[in-house]
Formats: C-alpha cells, sequence, structure tokens
C-alpha cells in the first residue's frame, strides 16, 4: 500500500496493535507502510505518549498491554516514524490556534498536534477521529 506522506494519529497505531478491533486491518496497512519503507510517515511525542496510555488502560482497551509490552511496540514504531520536534513557532501557532478555535479540557491536545504539524509542513494527518481535525482548512484528513 503506497501511502503519501503524513502524520499517524494515536487512534492508527491504536487499531493497529489491536488484532481484534474492527479497523485493525486499515490500520495496520498505514503502520505497516512505515514499516516497509513504502511511505513517509510522521508522529509526535505526545501521539507516542497517548497510544501508550491507551494500550495499557484497562479502562480504554478490553485486553490491555502491559507496559513492557507496550513499551516494545512503542521503541519499534518510533523506528519507522519520523518524529516530529515542537520548535519555538509550534508553540506560538498553539497559541494562535487557541485563539483562533478556543477549546477546552483534552481537546487541546489536538491542537497540540495540529501545530507541531504546521510547524514542520506536514499538511496530512491519518486518523479515525476526522471530526477532531476538520475545522483545519489547511489539513487534510484522511480516514483510513
Amino acid at each position: 500500500m503506497s501511502l503519501e506522506p503524513g502524520l499517524v494519529d494515536a487512534n492508527v497505531l491504536v487499531y493497529a496493535a489491536n488484532r481484534s478491533a474492527p479497523r485493525h486491518s486499515a490500520a495496520s496497512r498505514v503502520v505497516q507502510s512505515a514499516f516497509d519503507g513504502s511511505a513517509t510517515l510522521y508522529a509526535t511525542s505526545q501521539i507516542l505518549c497517548e497510544f501508550y496510555s491507551i494500550v495499557t488502560n484497562q479502562r480504554r482497551v478490553e485486553k490491555p498491554l502491559s507496559a513492557r509490552e507496550a513499551l516494545g511496540l512503542v521503541a519499534a514504531t518510533s523506528k519507522v516514524l519520523h518524529i516530529l520536534p515542537m520548535p519555538r513557532q509550534g508553540v506560538e501557532i498553539l497559541l494562535e490556534l487557541l485563539r483562533r478555535c478556543p477549546v477546552t479540557g483534552g481537546d487541546i491536545f489536538d491542537l497540540q498536534i495540529v501545530a507541531a504539524m504546521m510547524a514542520n509542513g506536514i499538511q496530512r494527518i491519518y486518523t479515525f477521529n476526522a471530526a477532531d481535525f476538520q475545522q483545519f482548512s489547511e489539513l487534510e484528513v484522511i480516514v483510513p
């Protein structure tokens, strides 16, 4: 499967790691394209932390992974995904996004992802939560 370069959201990583998830096949194809080198895919350290948090939390997944299992997946995944930094410009972009879209609570984390993408010139995101990113006309949101 050949994909255009883009950022992979945490939910894609979660579904790829869970063989019994209904979206496993689609998510797995996206992640596998990074492993086989057919696509240049990105993540942020925040996304890797979100992934770790979800897959080890029994309230979020039916069969949580142990810390050791999750660490192994994060380590393997971080070797094939390009991890975007959050430069100073990204913080300024985040502040501007907050002025434009004054979110509250946990919604700040999606804005932080968008700010990191914009600061690094990434315009495409692979996610199953398209509604979280539809308000950003500068992004191409792809549901696998």
